[in-house]
């Protein structure tokens, strides 16, 4: 099992738990996430109680979480074993205080999202011709300084995210990265760095896995250098990124492979596949292409509906193979993982996730699906800009407030947008049978329409509004079929 998902393995039937109004309750009474992984660190034995107060609400707590676990297959000394990780308790007390806070929703809403992904800088080495954020050669000059990052970290970690990716622009451009990197290390963050890898020299890599970094995520479009370079717009970039997977490698960190996958390298998947394989990465994941930032204009790089569900399905038999793990920021990966969860037990109910359903559990695979629930914008996710900004998604770029102004937890509770994006009733995919487990990319639907909770081209059920799209060659051509 991935070490992302070992929180929900452990939590798998809580929602029931929670609907108890007494433990709710007892949750509420503890009020911030800090109070929950005190008490999480006394079940694990990592400390004692220094009140009656703990001290009743860890035996409450245990004798609770020894039951969840219980229905799901988990034994007691392997969920106090997995709660000794920080990043576990700070995951699993994000997801009680969300229940309590909420009560139970379809997906499930969480007191703060689970994993921030941070663009720290929008300074690049390269010169990408998809680049969502459009970063340069030169940090902008809204981009905060160091103090200023150390606050929004101050804010993240006492609203009790558990995962922390930082991003770019190339995040190891930044002095300030390593810095700021070790604190959330430090905090009990999960830490992972998105990188186009050509700084990764052996040094770097030894150095990212002192301070903490957990997981390096390189981008590779292609298995062919020349392709790959055309891309990022650098001669010799694709030989550096592979270089910094070895180098990643060496010093023993897990490595992922990310690929944003456009009718150019669409046919080259096996083998960009087998070369992750090769290198030993652990990870494999397939990026939608959204039209933003300078991709904004490239439409016709996009997969059709029906070349999406193939790519998917290969991507899950490629997965099932074993020895990588194989995810795609399409929403719709969950439809199709979910459908051969009866012979393949496993599911990737978000892009960052993966889950094995032991075969007497197969019949909890659709709740579970359920509860993370496909797109992750604004309800498990979210992101930070350089300046400080808050945006449901990297890819979908609506300021809804920033952290050093309005305050993070704020902005997560109280945004009109966020709350928007949390119903799925409310969606074009309001009909449809999987919207509580995919819920269509929120990102693409407002990048071809304008419309936030507008339809997902890429969706099999909606090519209508492919093949419009197809025809008229523009986002503007398309707008009409949403007009309100």
């Amino acid at each position: 099992m991935s070490e992302e998902l070992k929180a929900t393995s452990l939590v798998a039937s809580l929602r029931r738990l929670m609907a108890n109004k007494a433990f709710s309750k007892l949750i509420l009474k503890l009020s911030k996430p800090k109070s929950i992984e005190r008490v999480l660190a006394i079940y694990a034995g990592l400390r004692e109680a220094t009140s009656i107060r703990e001290a009743i609400a860890c035996k409450v707590i245990a004798k609770a979480l020894a039951k969840s676990a219980a229905k799901f297959g988990v034994e007691e000394e392997a969920l106090k074993s997995g709660l000794k990780d920080p990043y576990i308790r700070r995951a699993l007390a994000n997801i009680m205080l969300g229940i309590a806070y909420y009560g139970v929703t379809k997906p499930q809403k969480l007191y703060a999202p689970f994993m921030v992904v941070w663009d720290f800088t929008l300074q690049c080495n390269l010169r990408c011709k998809h680049c969502y954020a459009n970063a340069g050669r030169s940090p902008p000059p809204d981009e905060l300084t160091l103090s200023e990052k150390l606050e929004v970290l101050k804010q993240l970690d006492e609203a009790g995210v558990a995962a922390l990716s930082f991003s770019g622009g190339e995040p190891l451009i930044s002095k300030d990265f390593w810095a700021v990197a070790e604190a959330a290390a430090k905090a009990g963050m999960y830490v992972s760095v998105a990188t186009n890898g050509t700084l990764i020299s052996e040094h770097v890599a030894a150095r990212l896995k002192e301070v903490g970094v957990r997981y390096v995520e390189v981008s590779i479009d292609s298995p062919h250098p020349e392709l790959h370079d055309s891309f990022r717009g650098v001669k010799g970039a694709w030989e550096a990124a592979v270089r910094g997977v070895r180098n990643l490698k060496k010093v023993g960190l897990s490595v992922g492979i990310a690929t944003t996958v456009t009718k150019l390298n669409y046919r080259d998947i096996p083998e960009m596949i087998r070369l992750a394989r090769e290198l030993g990465a652990d990870k494999f994941i397939a990026f939608n292409f959204i039209p933003v930032g300078r991709g904004r204009n490239l439409i016709e790089l996009d997969l059709s509906p029906q070349e999406r569900v193939e790519l998917l399905e290969y991507l899950y038999s490629e997965w099932s193979r074993g020895g990588l793990q194989v995810f795609s920021t399409s929403p719709f990966y969950a439809v199709v993982s979910l459908k051969h969860v009866n012979e393949q037990h496993r599911i990737s109910p978000t892009h960052f996730a993966e889950l094995i359903i032991p075969e007497e559990y197969a019949h909890a695979g659709y709740v579970l699906a359920e509860f993370l629930g496909g797109c992750g914008a604004g309800r498990i996710y979210c992101s930070i800009e350089h300046n400080g900004d808050v945006q449901p998604c990297v890819f979908l770029p609506i300021r809804v407030g920033n952290v050093l102004r309005d305050g993070f937890l704020k902005i997560w509770h109280e945004s009109p947008i966020l709350n928007l994006l949390r119903d799925r009733d409310r969606c074009a995919c309001s009909g449809c049978p999987y919207k509580y487990i995919c819920g269509g990319c929120r990102a693409r639907a407002y990048a071809y329409f304008g419309d936030l909770m507008g339809p997902d081209p890429s969706c099999p059920y909606n090519e209508k509004y492919w093949e419009e799209l197809v025809r008229g060659g523009s986002h503007e051509s398309v707008a009409h079929l949403t007009a309100k």
